[in-house]
């Protein structure tokens, strides 16, 4: 108990206030977060201690039973009542006695929680539940599900009174870091070299097997180009950091190689699923479940002479730009993960994963056999909060000139570690 007001909060640490009909501050709760500013919501990754104050300014005697800190969480499908998987409640004072919960003047009590990794929920209706990570904060514009995490302080008032509640949202992230690259790709980012390809570097890359692609050109002829698809490995990336890509081209009609080489299409899907089957790898997928939406593109440019030298220099094998032969097109690549983008999970009714697709090339002039939609290639990836714990971050190697417009904006919960996520990196172990 103290009889001095609440300090004023610290730049990290977040304040909140109930007021009564004139306007004074009689419930206030102060907490500190990961979020690089307090005036953002409060940031948390799992297994993180949520420690703060709770503040009473009472200006007549009031009786209370007592006050107690809640942590909640729940996913909520438009239309349908929120489904709770959390819901965490520690008394932060409880009266010794009648006479002793009546109160006046200025209070002060500290409390602690600690967000859990799991929670135990049932993967089907009347399934036995089991554990699950916790899911992150999901809170997009005219999303069809939403997974909210609220701090609740509750003034209990006992009898037929009304509890007094005050309320957050916060933002919730689980820690999640990509794989380490191969010893040689990161040495390359140590070192801010070129990555080398396949051949050099077997270990780095998926080496997928060669797709067709075939159409008319100019309404006048059939084509076919072969497409071989490398992507680096392995298959987890951090979002704001690159995806390096190798494509090759193959064609014995040199104008639709030409035409086709330049425009690729590769895309990184996200499928959004929600309902009962969400977290099964084969659950029906409907579209009143499932949402699919490209949040990023990959870019491509000619292998340059460079580049290809020195790959033949360390036995690349002839990756840089065919070797010479006229019927082979290399390309190198790079989708860029856009910062922001929510981490790959799978929950109860709630599930985000991501696609690398290989598309036939949008190009005037080429009507492709497939369709344009088609999905030549899929590979699944994963997204992850951070990278590789002791890697170098990853630079972009897209040329000047080659870059492509963002797909869309996924800022909206992770954005609030925009400018404070470096800062909290080193805590990831406490």
């Amino acid at each position: 108990m103290t009889d001095s007001p609440p300090p004023p909060p610290d730049d990290d640490e977040h304040r909140f206030a109930l007021r009564d009909k004139a306007g004074r501050e009689w419930l206030v709760f102060t907490v500190a977060s990961r979020a690089s500013s307090a005036k953002q919501m409060p940031v948390f990754f799992d297994g993180d201690p949520v420690a703060g104050e709770v503040h009473l300014d009472l200006a007549k005697p009031e009786s209370l039973k007592g006050l107690t800190v809640t942590i909640r969480a729940g996913t909520t499908a438009v239309g349908q009542e929120e489904e709770l998987f959390l819901d965490t409640t520690v008394p932060v004072w409880t009266p010794a006695s009648a006479s002793a919960g009546k109160l006046m003047g200025r209070h002060t009590h500290a409390f602690a929680l600690t967000l859990p990794r799991e929670a135990m929920v049932a993967p089907q209706p009347k399934a036995s539940p089991r554990a699950y990570a916790l899911p992150p904060t999901f809170s997009e514009r005219a999303s069809a599900a939403y997974i909210d995490y609220k701090l609740i302080v509750t003034v209990r008032r006992g009898g037929l009174r009304v509890n007094n509640k005050l309320f957050t949202s916060f933002v919730f992230l689980p820690r999640s870091a990509a794989d380490p690259p191969s010893p040689l790709r990161s040495l390359a980012y140590a070192e801010g070299g070129t990555l080398l390809g396949p051949d050099a570097d077997p270990e780095g890359w998926t080496v997928h097997d060669p797709v067709q692609i075939t159409g008319t050109l100019f309404n006048t002829r059939d084509v076919g180009v072969q497409c071989v698809l490398a992507v680096a490995t392995p298959h987890t990336y951090a979002s704001n950091s690159p995806m390096p890509l190798l494509l090759t081209l193959r064609s014995t009609d040199a104008q639709a190689l030409d035409l086709l080489a330049s425009a690729p299409n590769v895309h990184l899907l996200r499928t959004v699923a929600i309902g009962s089957e969400a977290a099964e790898e084969a659950g029906a997928r409907r579209s009143n479940n499932t949402f699919v939406s490209s949040v990023a593109r990959a870019a491509f440019w000619p292998h340059e002479a460079g580049a290809a030298a020195a790959d033949e220099k360390a036995g690349s094998g002839g990756e840089g730009g065919g070797g010479g032969d006229p019927g082979v097109r290399v390309l190198r690549g790079e989708l860029f993960l856009p910062k922001g983008l929510k981490p790959s999970f799978a929950f109860p009714r709630f599930a985000c994963r991501y696609t690398l697709v290989l598309l036939p090339p949008q190009v005037q002039g080429f009507a492709p056999a497939a369709g344009a939609d088609a999905h030549l290639l899929s590979v699944r990836v994963a997204v992850t909060l951070t990278g590789a714990p002791g890697v170098p971050v990853p630079r972009s190697h897209i040329p000047p000139g080659y870059e492509v417009p963002p797909e869309g904006n996924y800022n909206v919960a992770t954005g609030f570690l925009e400018n404070g996520n470096q800062r909290f990196l080193p805590h990831h172990g406490h």
